[in-house]
């Protein structure tokens, strides 16, 4: 393979130890006959003491919340928060966010980077895989990583590689050199060491911008989810990890959710990202939802209430999730 930016004539092994970027065939894919459909935007009266925006274009209401999230260290507010009348309607709203995210940054600088997470989010991503976007996006431009990771072989059904594998990457023509999974031959720490090695490495080549505030690597796009304790990533409430500020990547070896074993991103570098979505389905998730977003204080704030990125933070909640606001 001819070298390139992220494609070495050499293999990465070379130019660091423990290498992390990992090459897979592509699939070939089929793309579905249907297209996203176009939905109709509603203007709701909200007795929250949060002001409504009215528009014409998506099944679903917004409103730009008044107080600042609790926990973070820069009074940010809480982004934009976004309700969707269904997880399909969502699904095509993301769509177009991500796409129309991916197209500014591939024409700006060449390149895309996105973080995935795992759970439900690879799910509402589907439509990026039908027309338009499958045949629209710029898909050479993007490089994709993880913010967390079970530490499992690739081909096990808890991998959140094989998730995204199976449901989203198999199915677009993304380059399989910019694809960046975990060494799943290493333990735990070593698998936290090697990733975060490989982000500087790509950091220092260029690959992922830097943030001009705290010179930690700045993904233009970090995708997460929230399981329904209001952990995001692999920072659970109340672990300790949840205050590393000293590492990139770390290691847990005993998550409450199984299983144990994970990498994952900290918040400083999850909160360095120009834009993050948080993208949150179910009436399971209600909860936490209203404990971030709602009116109400808290003394220890959920880990999902400490994501504060320096750019744009949009959340995409379906009206199960946002039940309680």
């Amino acid at each position: 393979m001819a070298s390139s930016s992220l494609h070495f004539s050499t293999p990465l092994r070379s130019l660091y130890s423990s290498p992390s970027l990992r090459r897979l065939p592509r699939i070939p894919f089929q793309a579905s006959l249907f297209s996203p459909q176009p939905t109709t935007r509603k203007t709701l009266a909200l007795s929250t003491g949060i002001s409504g925006v009215s528009g014409s274009d998506s099944g679903r209401f917004c409103w730009r919340a008044k107080a600042s999230m609790a926990g973070t260290t820069t009074e940010k507010g809480k982004g934009k928060v976004e309700v969707f009348n269904s997880e399909e309607d969502l699904s095509v709203s993301l769509a177009k966010y991500t796409a129309d995210l991916a197209n500014k940054f591939s024409k700006e600088k060449g390149s895309f980077t996105v973080v995935l997470s795992g759970g439900s989010l690879i799910k509402s991503l589907r439509k990026l895989v039908e027309p338009p976007y499958v045949d629209s996006v710029d898909w050479s431009t993007w490089h994709v990583f993880w913010v967390d990771e079970r530490v499992v072989p690739k081909d096990h059904d808890d991998s959140n590689y094989k998730l995204a594998f199976d449901g989203f990457l198999s199915k677009v023509p993304i380059l399989p050199g910019n694809v960046y999974s975990i060494n799943d031959a290493l333990p735990a720490e070593g698998a936290a060491d090697d990733y975060e090695t490989c982000l500087k490495h790509l950091v220092k080549s260029g690959v992922i911008s830097v943030s001009t505030a705290t010179e930690l690597p700045k993904f233009d796009l970090m995708l997460l989810g929230m399981g329904p304790d209001g952990h995001v990533a692999s920072l659970f409430p109340g672990h300790p990890l949840v205050k590393e500020t000293e590492r990139w990547v770390t290691f847990i070896k005993d998550s409450p959710k199984p299983p144990p074993e994970r990498i994952t991103f900290t918040f400083p570098v999850i909160n360095a990202s120009a834009h993050i979505a948080l993208v949150i389905c179910g009436a399971g998730k209600a909860g936490p939802v209203h404990a971030a977003l709602g009116d109400g204080q808290n003394s220890d704030p959920l880990p999902v209430q400490m994501v504060s990125p320096e750019g744009e933070l949009v959340w995409f909640l379906d009206k199960d999730a946002a039940s309680k606001l």
